[in-house]
């Protein structure tokens, strides 16, 4: 059902556990109790309006559509912490940023080899748990605790040919990356087990292709930008996409935000996402929602939609020229902080 004016602190990790590992609490009548599976999908970069059913004015998205009509479609949710890696870590621990440690998007390897996380409690609940995808908590990707599956890109990753540190080995790819996730997320959907299964995939997409240094910087790879998969590129190049009344309005009352830096121009039309920026990510999303559908169709296969949990997120927002504005994240605007937040 669509809640549309729902407002809560949502914590879907508390929720998840308490749902996964209530079997747990009686061994007498465990085996009479199917407990179910958990699929979590967190898009990268993702603005809350950035699918059909928000209200975006051109982007077709049929499959994550229909699980904001079969789910929960949670109109206001929020990131406490928008910056990719703090995010992360919240929605793996339940915990804030000042919490868990995760502050900031610097190489913070050990530490995130030490979070508490929910995947951690439903392995040792006994479910079956896969990590596919992009960690982003520095640039290791060796397997964390908690997930006998590993798939992981290296810090940024790549979006052709990725990568990939699967259960300890480093393997090269081939193919647009989120269709090699995909087909590692349907692999293990299908695989024979007796217990129930945690799919945690962690796209590359929505983000340009970038790789991050190890003191927080990033770079862009070869041309950079953002990179639809072949068969989307160019899908909506002629589309222009509706922007909010606060487009290209500098913040005059932010100090702060107006001061001179160096040679920039000022915050304004001038330094607005543009709008092929907007369109290439919109053809980039294409590829997300065909993998959804593609997880939707295989736990179908398996009759086991019924029972399973979809949690479809984004880690935080992005901008499209509101207050002058580009790039994503680290400003408590709205556009920054609200994500798609829809359960199954």
């Amino acid at each position: 059902m669509i809640l549309p004016e729902l407002k809560l602190n949502l914590n879907f990790h508390i929720i998840l556990i308490l749902i996964a590992t209530s079997s747990c609490m009686d061994p007498a009548t465990k085996s009479e109790i199917t407990r179910p599976n958990i699929v979590v999908i967190l898009v990268d970069d993702m603005r809350w309006d950035e699918f059909g059913l928000a209200g975006h004015n051109y982007i077709k998205t049929p499959n994550i559509d229909r699980i904001a009509r079969e789910g929960i479609y949670f109109r206001n949710a929020f990131t406490t912490t928008p910056l990719c890696s703090p995010s992360r870590a919240s929605f793996l621990t339940g915990q804030y940023a000042h919490t868990n440690g995760i502050t900031d998007n610097l190489a913070r390897n050990e530490q995130s080899h030490r979070l508490k996380t929910f995947p951690l409690t439903l392995d040792s609940a006994g479910y079956e748990t896969a990590f596919i995808g992009k960690w982003h908590m520095g640039n290791d990707d060796s397997q964390r605790p908690g997930f006998d599956t590993w798939v992981a890109l290296e810090g940024q990753g790549e979006a052709i040919n990725p990568k990939l540190n699967i259960n300890g080995d480093q393997k090269n790819t081939e193919g647009y990356v989120t269709d090699v996730l995909t087909e590692f997320s349907t692999e293990f959907i299908s695989a024979q087990r007796s217990q129930p299964f945690l799919l945690y995939l962690s796209h590359k997409a929505l983000h340009p292709n970038m790789k991050q240094k190890d003191d927080g910087s990033v770079e862009m790879i070869g041309s950079g930008g953002f990179i639809p998969a072949e068969r989307h590129t160019g899908m909506y190049s002629d589309k222009v996409f509706q922007r909010r009344p606060n487009a290209h309005i500098p913040p005059k009352d932010k100090p702060s935000l107006m001061r001179q830096i160096d040679t920039l121009p000022q915050l304004g039309r001038e330094t607005a996402t543009d709008e092929k920026t907007i369109r290439e990510r919109a053809e980039m999303l294409m590829a997300v929602d065909e993998s959804l559908g593609k997880i939707i169709d295989q736990l179908e296969e398996g009759n086991l939609l019924e029972n399973t949990i979809i949690v479809f997120t984004s880690d935080h927002g992005y901008w499209y020229g509101e207050h002058g504005l580009s790039v994503e994240r680290r400003l408590a605007y709205e556009e920054a902080i609200r994500i798609p937040m829809l359960i199954r």
